[in-house]
């Protein structure tokens, strides 16, 4: 080999060495690693995560809950009552005058509470003529509950409360919480309905 050859060579290498002072600061870049979040900054992120997947899924529940038909709507109503202790009769098809449910703890309406229910499964909020309506045909020892999914007007809650009788009024957004809060105690046919599947997330 030639003495050029020998000092090409040579010069070759040299191009790529690399001082030893930076190889050893590529090789800590290289097995460092990224400083950790703090506690407090992972906690708040997975809040923020948590509270995201359950308004979503609350919103799941209340889209398939509108997917139902009335005649289904009255049933988880009345399924619902029955998951907190109460005894239901469904009314028939037909005029029911102002009462689509009857829920006492005998399931007659002998004993008392016994609570009249109406269920207006509709887009349209209800207002207070509807709710005037309501409370014309029942008795002084009734308790009303008025479930709409489609809400209530400023009126129509101001109507309820100054009602002659205990009522109170229930929209898409309290009915799925009560059904949530009562799920396990729900009957097979009532959650068929509305088939929930619970998520755990770690604390």
């Amino acid at each position: 080999m030639s003495a050029d050859t020998k000092n090409s060579l040579g010069a070759i290498s040299t191009i790529f060495l690399v001082p030893k002072e930076a190889a050893a600061d590529l090789r800590r870049a290289m097995t460092s690693q990224a400083p950790a979040d703090p506690p407090e900054a992972i906690e708040a992120e997975e809040a923020v995560l948590a509270e995201n997947m359950q308004t979503r899924a609350l919103e799941f529940i209340k889209d398939r809950a509108a997917k139902l038909d009335w005649e289904q709507m009255q049933r988880l109503v009345a399924g619902l009552l029955r998951a907190m202790g109460y005894k239901t009769q469904i009314s028939p098809a037909g005029p029911d005058r102002g009462k689509d449910i009857v829920a006492s703890p005998d399931g007659f309406g002998f004993e008392s509470p016994r609570i009249v229910v109406e269920v207006k499964h509709r887009k349209g909020a209800m207002g207070s003529q509807e709710i005037r309506s309501f409370l014309g045909g029942r008795h002084k020892d009734d308790k009303g509950l008025y479930v709409s999914t489609g809400g209530f007007s400023k009126d129509a809650r101001y109507e309820a409360e100054r009602a002659n009788i205990p009522l109170s009024l229930m929209d898409i957004d309290e009915l799925v919480a009560a059904l949530i809060d009562n799920y396990e105690q729900l009957d097979n046919e009532t959650k068929q309905l509305l088939p929930l599947r619970r998520l755990y997330w770690p604390i």
